[in-house]
């Protein structure tokens, strides 16, 4: 099964940021200046390129964006926002581009942030007001920025953001190949885009590493950048004060005051990390606070809530989908540095898109976007449930009946590499991945959807499962099925299971133990599901070459080799003793249409 929840989606998820889709500003109305310099407090000194209207009678707001991707892939960003009444810097961040110092991705972002801030604040062209502009690191570099509380800082608009240890270097406690392929991207100090971008040179380093079973911690060694950073990574494998460093305490978010709007997408392989964030502060934020913290999930991958496309991976989006980000950004910081109009566009404290409808909704919470739930019972005939055609079910009337399913997982089985090194332009939409499970996964099925069915917050599984070994990797989805067989990829979750009841604590199995997993962080998704279509829930190992490899030992994972290796054998009960469900989420209607 291919790990269709967290790797697929990590190979959209770049922490690169797309080339801007800016409107073109008329180069006589902008003046830069290359090479400037900002001291911080440790004597190291970053360099910035400045982007000024070019008739300036008086200090403006500024914003800077503070990246590791050079200053000047924002070039078109900075042109746009002096054009547009605003002082705009590119800021390499330290160790990287023309900027001093040595670069540590994310740790070190806090309090270079925040002198940053207040460096700006001194100089004769800004009026005090400063915010920050960017999506993925650049997101997260603003939350990181802001729980350092410089006076000066008046707002943030962190898009796309990670949270360190929670989506990005790893999810749910599972580490992505992907970081040897971005730590390549930021090594030394110019860009690397041209390695970092061949994915079939990436794809054979990683098929290398994957069929040699070597341990995981050697990947970066094999793809020829052996990695302190990696290597420091893998040494935190769990939820620890490590990875805490990274984040706003409660105590921090109590203390946040300044408007934030937040921005992600629902194919955005950063979108745990963004809600988590968002989530956090509605839950230690102050109620004035939170009253100014606005929300927007489009249907866009990663690059997309930066530049929105109209299709991603295979699926479309109507119109209404393409946000002119550069606009809305502009407006929110016109309203909250300029005393400007609130932007039209923000009618709620929360905006979804939901796909198939082609529609933006409301809700004043994030999870007031869920009317209710309702629970579908997993059940089979005779154990069937191995293949995607003679599947097992997923109903209504009552909790299931059927003897439990099974699947045998061998972690010395390599095959799906050949398969993963296929195209997939259209991940979002192919299912050869479920066509080749071959007995390897579970898949359930409901009945055709009598009507057209609005689904919007985070789908939940509750499985009751038994292992024969002390550990495993099993991934979920879940899928749109259309009447005429073609799918869409809804959403998705993993568990590690010596995690399975806290990411902070490695409990391993008992083997033979029959326990209930909760699959409870599925990202967000927003879909009118049609009429006539069905809903399919799979359920397989983590065997990937785009994942960290779990040989079920329940030893320490990144040292382990298929020396180790234990087959598995994954019970999945559903009886009354066991009622395995899924909890779908039915879209709310819109606040704002409620209000007319």
């Amino acid at each position: 099964m291919r790990y269709e929840g967290i790797v697929r989606l990590a190979r959209v998820a770049l922490f690169l940021g797309a080339a801007a889709a800016a409107g073109a500003a008329a180069a006589a109305e902008v003046q830069f200046q290359w090479g400037v310099r900002i001291p911080l407090r440790d004597g190291v000194e970053l360099n910035a390129t400045l982007y000024q209207p070019r008739e300036q009678p008086q200090p403006l707001p500024c914003v800077f964006t503070l990246t590791p991707y050079i200053a000047q892939s924002y070039h078109d960003r900075g042109m746009y926002f002096a054009a547009n009444g605003y002082v705009f810097l590119g800021v390499d961040v330290r160790g990287r581009g023309n900027s001093q110092g040595e670069f540590t991705p994310m740790l070190q972002e806090a309090r270079d942030g925040h002198d940053v801030v207040e460096w700006l604040a001194r100089q004769p062209y800004c009026n005090g007001k400063i915010t920050m502009w960017g999506g993925s690191y650049a997101g997260y570099d603003q939350w990181a920025s802001a729980k350092e509380f410089p006076p000066h800082l008046a707002t943030i608009v962190p898009v796309a953001s990670p949270k360190p240890g929670l989506d990005y270097p790893m999810s749910r406690n599972m580490f992505y190949s992907y970081d040897t392929q971005w730590l390549t991207l930021v090594a030394g100090r110019a860009g690397q885009e041209k390695i970092f971008g061949d994915g079939a040179f990436w794809g054979a380093q990683f098929r290398r590493w994957y069929e040699a079973h070597a341990p995981f911690k050697e990947l970066d060694r094999y793809v020829g950048n052996p990695s302190p950073h990696f290597q420091t990574w893998i040494a935190h494998p769990a939820q620890d004060a490590y990875w805490d460093s990274f984040n706003p305490t409660p105590e921090q978010y109590a203390a946040l005051s300044l408007p934030i709007l937040s921005i992600t997408g629902q194919y955005d392989g950063d979108q745990p990390g963004a809600l988590a964030l968002y989530r956090e502060h509605m839950q230690y934020g102050s109620e004035a606070a939170k009253a100014r913290h606005y929300l927007i999930v489009g249907p866009w991958d990663h690059a997309g809530t930066r530049t929105p496309k109209a299709e991603v991976a295979g699926l479309k989006f109507g119109q209404a989908s393409l946000l002119d980000m550069n606009a809305l950004h502009r407006d929110w910081y016109d309203w909250t540095l300029k005393s400007g109009a609130k932007p039209e566009f923000l009618k709620d404290k929360v905006a979804f898109y939901v796909t198939g409808e082609e529609a933006w909704r409301y809700a004043p919470t994030l999870d007031a976007v869920t009317a209710r739930r309702e629970a579908w019972h997993l059940d089979s005939v005779a154990a069937r449930a191995n293949d995607v055609f003679a599947s097992g079910d997923l109903r209504r009337d009552q909790p299931g009946r059927g003897k439990p399913d099974r699947y045998v997982y061998d972690p010395l089985d390599t095959s799906s590499a050949q398969w993963e090194m296929e195209d997939y332009e259209n991940a979002l939409t192919d299912q050869r991945g479920a066509m080749r499970a071959g007995g390897d996964a579970l898949f359930y099925h409901t009945p055709p959807f009598a009507a057209d069915t609005d689904i919007a917050g985070f789908f939940k599984l509750s499985a009751w499962i038994e292992l024969d070994q002390p550990d495993t990797d099993i991934a979920v989805s879940v899928h749109e099925v259309k009447a005429d067989g073609t799918v869409v990829f809804l959403a998705g979750d993993a568990i590690r299971a010596r995690y399975r009841q806290s990411l902070r604590e490695a409990r391993p199995v008992r083997p033979g133990a029959i326990e209930r997993y909760d699959f409870d962080r599925f990202s967000f998704v927003a879909r009118r599901i049609a009429k006539d279509s069905r809903l399919r829930l799979a359920i397989g190992p983590v065997n990937s070459m785009y994942a960290e490899k779990n040989y079920n030992t329940g030893g320490t994972i990144a040292e382990e080799s298929g020396k180790d290796a234990r087959t598995v054998t994954v019970k999945l009960y559903h009886d009354a003793a066991h009622p395995s469900a899924l909890s779908l989420p039915l879209a709310a209607a819109s606040s704002v249409a409620a209000k007319k």
